[in-house]
């Protein structure tokens, strides 16, 4: 199996900055996808940014320009910097990885921007 543990979350007034970190352990896979997905109170949950073992990076249309993804393979972890945080961003963020035919979810980490 695999696990996901997410991390960096908290509470920032709008303007700020934070920096997300999701650690994969478990049987992994070299070639795998990690990445953030969020969701807010009443919303579905959406993409924020994805990136391939192989530096494959794909990033959400309302996050572009604010947010950076980047992954250290070789400690199977992924993470989200988050520049200039709206209200907007308020939200779940949770850590996805896709492997072969399985799809893995962190529990989340709790983000909310003050304005």
């Amino acid at each position: 199996q695999v696990q996901l543990v997410e991390s960096g979350g908290g509470l920032v007034q709008a303007g700020g900055s934070l920096r997300l970190t999701c650690a994969a352990s478990g049987r992994l896979f070299s070639i795998s996808v990690m990445g953030w997905y969020r969701q807010a109170p009443g919303k579905q949950r959406e993409l924020v940014a994805v990136r391939s073992s192989g530096r494959t990076t794909s990033y959400a249309g309302s996050v572009k320009g604010r947010v950076t993804i980047s992954r250290d393979n070789a400690k199977n972890t992924v993470y989200l910097q988050i520049d200039s945080l709206k209200p907007e961003d308020t939200a779940i963020y949770y850590c996805n990885l896709k492997q072969g035919t399985m799809d893995y979810w962190g529990k989340g980490t709790l983000v909310t921007v003050s304005s």
